[in-house]
């Protein structure tokens, strides 16, 4: 089993500020682990280079006014989207091609090229809409790279497990009403977090309803936790909505160490997750899965481990012995998980059988 894994240096061109957290170091740190621990040289790791999205893929996503105007804003070199989205001379271009890495990766897998895949790319995309971009996203890849292979393979009905920490509110809205997407976000709770979305009552609209499941979770909750709404909610929704491929927007924020977060998840909890997410694949898909990264800014403590956890765990490569640096803590406490699984059991009850 050969992993596909995406990657380009142009990835490290964009900067918003050099304070920012999405900031060029988040992939360096993590390269030289990966280089250091021998996955980028293991016959397990296939490195791909990416291309660009194209036009064709940027507009089943996107508004054409906003592609003008994200490009415009570009070639000046100026402008933010938001107050922590700013617009750098290479927005248009690095956007392009991190959405493209992630059409690729799914790409890949889709057409059997690979069996799975990972994106390390930058910037993310899953607070970005159709017509506007915040929250340091600024195209959707992950609506890109979905729309393609449904537009270009025989790959008709997708799971999108997004477990950033931050809820996937842009993503949610692409998808909303359309069932040939399920779209299941375990993240930290809006109520406590940017953007302030993804409750348990928003469940899609229209031919959609049913098909999007928000799971938010209380600040602290860790790996127990974690695995608990894997079993009580991911495992059983996947089993019945039988996808043909699984894509998982890993974000690694949800590490303990995180500077903009209060989560609780370890890199080991990480490869148990990444775990189930194979699994699952294996079971119901024909072991197609792709996954991308997304959030994560504990760029030393918390992030090149977290990635090499899902990384080594995708490539079926031995991973207990991963841990991040010994002089950091995770909390005990995982408060108000049970809470949580019984709300989304009762909203989703009429859509799902647990």
């Amino acid at each position: 089993m050969t992993l596909a894994l995406y990657y380009h240096e142009d990835y490290l061109l964009h900067e918003h500020t050099p304070t920012h957290p999405e900031r060029r170091e988040r992939l360096q740190y993590t390269m030289d682990q990966l280089r250091e621990e021998g996955l980028l040289d293991s016959p397990a790791v296939d490195i791909c280079a990416p291309e660009p999205a194209s036009t064709a893929d940027l507009h089943r996503v996107h508004d054409g006014e906003y592609l003008d105007r994200l490009r415009y804003m570009s070639r000046r070199g100026e402008g933010q989207l938001s107050v922590d989205t700013h617009v750098s001379e290479h927005v248009w271009e690095q956007a392009r091609l991190a959405a493209g890495g992630v059409a690729d990766a799914v790409e890949a897998v889709a057409t059997g090229t690979h069996p799975r895949s990972f994106v390390m790319a930058r910037p993310g995309g899953h607070h970005a809409f159709a017509d506007d971009g915040h929250g340091f996203c600024y195209l959707n890849n992950t609506a890109v790279a979905l729309r393609r292979v449904q537009a270009t393979t025989d790959v008709d009905r997708i799971l999108l497990w997004d477990w950033d920490a931050h809820h996937c509110d842009g993503t949610q809205s692409i998808f909303a009403d359309d069932p040939s997407v399920l779209v299941m976000s375990t993240h930290q709770s809006g109520r406590t977090l940017f953007p302030g979305t993804g409750f348990v009552r928003e469940v899609g609209a229209g031919a959609g309803e049913g098909y999007t499941v928000n799971v938010p979770l209380s600040p602290r909750t860790g790996d127990d936790a974690y695995l608990r709404v894997v079993e009580e909610i991911f495992e059983p929704i996947a089993e019945q909505y039988d996808p043909d491929l699984l894509f998982v927007e890993a974000g690694q924020d949800n590490h303990f160490t995180d500077p903009i977060t209060d989560l609780g998840v370890t890199a080991q909890g990480y490869a148990r997750l990444m775990e189930r997410a194979v699994d699952a694949a294996d079971e119901l898909c024909d072991g197609r899965l792709a996954a991308s990264l997304a959030g994560g800014y504990g760029i030393e403590g918390g992030l090149p481990y977290t990635n090499l956890a899902v990384i080594a765990s995708l490539a079926g490569l031995e991973t207990s012995n991963i841990r991040e640096p010994a002089l950091y803590e995770p909390p005990s406490a995982s408060p108000g998980v049970e809470r949580v699984i019984d709300r989304v059991k009762e909203r989703h009850g009429e859509y799902w059988d647990f």
